[in-house]
């Protein structure tokens, strides 16, 4: 710190300069953060999956539904000791922009097969016993600005029509990776409104198996006892269909790698340039300097400082900026990503990664200026 006021002082010099550097380093720690969140919110469903629950959907494709009279054969599978089951309802509030998680849920099952849900008793009682009740998560709460007793309108896409609900309930999650940005409503409610073809058809089962290691035996009893109906089924654990899920959009972790790795390549190619660029324009300081006495390895450090402490501004910066956005803004991309939230993790990775550029950008001006003669270099001024 005995120099940090001579390195200031460098760096405020061309201030212009010093300020592009800098924004161009907190727009690609900026970029990093994002692209990292978005991976680390693909994780966080599969860090919240129970590795007890088991996935039971229509063998073909999700899209097609499943009997309800298949929940019967469900539960008096060996090693089954919990059903629920309930379908994506696909809608929207006021706006289609407006987009969110909404499933129509057994609910005398729901919160016996998904206890991370937590919520008052209260709470729990009056959404059992109203037809129109609908309980949201906090997260979606607070968006919205919705409390206990709002009628909340959804205009359907996959149901179509408005749906009025009543919310009864607003649950938290009992870790940080539960979705809280999610409305359940009664099962019953949606399907004695839907016309004949239609009634009585599960788009999702979840099964409860008593031990992870049955899961394997219970996925193949399942799906062996539907294997010649005309819906056949395919059973899996909660993380491996989260999984599949997400491969649905091929190998999004590779692609924002690549992408975020040539955007930092690329700004630190361009913070060597500046300060290779000051490292030169300072050249007859820098031999004044070792003239007075300073020797080789401290003008090192002092050059090496200044990237530093630039590229350590722009990674405050950048990564504070993301932490701030996404947090203020509750973003979920219309509910793509219902937990895209800048992991504590994240900002350390983005700091180290600013540290990291910061010694590789000032590592070569600095070198340079450690070696520099000091008559060849007053020779020249001369």
């Amino acid at each position: 710190m005995k120099y940090f006021r001579l390195i200031w002082a460098n760096l405020l010099r061309a201030k212009r300069r010093t300020f592009l550097t800098v924004f161009s380093i907190a727009i690609a720690l900026f970029l990093f953060c994002t692209l990292r969140t978005v991976i680390t919110s693909f994780e966080a469903s599969l860090r919240a999956s129970e590795a007890t629950r088991l996935v039971v959907r229509h063998g073909a494709s999700l899209v097609f539904p499943l009997p309800l009279a298949y929940r019967e054969r469900l539960v008096q599978v060996p090693g089954v000791n919990g059903v629920s089951y309930g379908n994506w309802f696909g809608g929207f509030y006021q706006d289609p922009k407006n987009q969110f998680a909404q499933f129509a849920m057994d609910v005398p099952t729901m919160f016996d097969l998904f206890p991370e849900l937590v919520m008052p008793a209260d709470q729990v009682q009056a959404f059992r016993s109203e037809r129109t009740a609908a309980i949201i998560g906090k997260a979606l709460a607070k968006k919205y600005g919705w409390k206990l007793g709002d009628q909340v309108p959804i205009i359907g896409t996959i149901f179509p029509g408005e749906w009025r609900f009543v919310v009864r309930g607003i649950y938290e999650g009992k870790t940080k990776d539960v979705d809280e940005n999610t409305l359940f409503f009664h099962w019953d409610y949606l399907n004695e409104s839907l016309p004949e073809g239609r009634k009585n058809q599960v788009g999702i089962y979840w099964i409860r198996v008593a031990s992870p290691d049955l899961a394997a035996d219970v996925s193949r009893r399942v799906d062996a006892m539907f294997e010649n109906s005309p819906q056949p089924t395919k059973t899996e654990t909660e993380k491996a269909f989260q999984a599949g899920f997400i491969s649905m959009i091929g190998n999004i972790q590779l692609l924002l790698t690549i992408i975020g790795s040539a955007i930092v390549f690329a700004i630190m190619l361009v913070t060597v340039n500046t300060m290779m660029m000051a490292a030169r324009e300072r050249t007859t300081e820098i031999a004044v300097l070792k003239t007075l006495g300073y020797s080789d390895g401290l003008i090192l450090r002092l050059v090496a400082g200044e990237a530093l402490l630039v590229s350590l501004l722009g990674g405050l910066l950048g990564c504070g900026l993301a932490a701030l956005v996404f947090h203020e803004s509750d973003f979920t991309a219309s509910g793509f990503f219902p937990n895209f939230r800048v992991l504590p993790e994240t900002i350390v990775a983005g700091l180290l990664l600013a540290v990291l550029m910061g010694i590789l950008s000032g590592i070569v001006p600095a070198v340079t200026a450690a070696r520099l003669e000091v008559a060849s270099a007053l020779r020249k001024v001369a």
